[in-house]
């Protein structure tokens, strides 16, 4: 599974109908969340989001990705007092420079000290952290601040197995079929050597989903979106006020859609939607469908699963 839950999706600040920027994403049960504004935290209880994670990736430093930092660290401190989540191993907060600087003075907030280990890494666009099936790669974004987006890029997956006709070339089930998928030629007690060209697919794709933060359209988001599977990707403005976008280093949801489209991305998702639309900005969502009909108006609450190619 990979699935992305929009626990904020205004911009500037809080609104009846929008909490400020969080985003979390669950894969095969490991859980990360990006940028925290203020109350995230009441926002992953509301939407049930595991508080089981063990990563926060920012994407810049502004007070409307940032504020709800020292909310979060105190509940999981008193989630971890209580047994509600065990924090033995810590947490770790990564984002670009002044990381250290700025996401320090969140653990300092209150006379409560946070109880368990936190790790502050700074990263900068074009940093790889290799994970077992996938990399996350940071990419360079352009707003009026130091920035960076994520793009989790699954690894490449072993061809499609094919059971049924390794039964009927009598090879029996068990360690064998393991040893082919994994591109090992096998030798049978009848003397045959099977390949895994015998019974094994073309290598598949893995899945992609790129952040981009506040930004610009820059080429360093159309890079880092060339082809993925799905594109965050923030929409502040409709294009009536694309000047004002312009100046505070926001995009508009055609400037969003436009380079989706020429990215070949699969599925856009807007978010970051300024206080002056409602709930379901309808006119963000004419504006880019015209130019990139699989674009999705994001809300809080929102979840949004990535599939493989072919719906597999």
């Amino acid at each position: 599974m990979l699935k992305l839950t929009f626990l904020g999706t205004g911009a500037a600040c809080p609104s009846v109908d929008r909490n400020v920027s969080s985003l979390a994403l669950a894969r095969e049960g490991e859980t990360m969340l990006f940028d925290c504004g203020e109350g995230t935290q009441r926002q992953m209880m509301r939407y049930g989001v595991s508080f089981a994670f063990r990563e926060i990736f920012f994407t810049h430093y502004h007070s409307d990705h940032l504020l709800g930092l020292t909310g979060l660290l105190r509940t999981l401190g008193l989630l971890n007092v209580l047994g509600g989540a065990d924090r033995s191993d810590g947490l770790t907060l990564y984002g670009p420079r002044g990381a250290q600087r700025v996401l320090s003075h969140a653990l300092e907030v209150g006379i409560e000290r946070v109880k368990f280990p936190v790790e502050i890494i700074e990263l900068k666009p074009g940093d790889l952290l290799r994970r077992g099936e996938y990399d996350l790669v940071t990419f360079e974004t352009e707003h009026r601040a130091d920035t960076i987006g994520y793009a989790l890029v699954e690894h490449i997956r072993l061809g499609r197995f094919n059971p049924d006709q390794a039964r009927a070339m009598g090879i029996p089930e068990g360690p064998l079929w393991g040893k082919i998928h994994k591109g090992e030629t096998i030798a049978l007690d009848d003397g045959r050597r099977i390949t895994p060209a015998d019974l094994v697919g073309a290598p598949r794709p893995g899945r992609t989903v790129v952040i981009s933060g506040d930004t610009r359209p820059c080429p360093g988001v159309a890079k880092a979106a060339r082809g993925v599977d799905l594109l965050v990707h923030e929409a502040t403005f409709s294009h009536e006020d694309h000047v004002r976008a312009r100046e505070t280093g926001h995009s508009t949801a055609l400037e969003a859609a436009e380079l989706a489209r020429d990215a070949g991305v699969k599925r856009l998702v807007l978010t970051h939607i300024s206080p002056r639309y409602s709930r379901d900005a309808p006119e963000l969502a004419a504006e880019a469908r015209l130019v990139f009909p699989e674009t999705v108006i994001a809300r809080d609450g929102l979840e949004l699963e990535v599939g493989f190619a072919g719906a597999e």
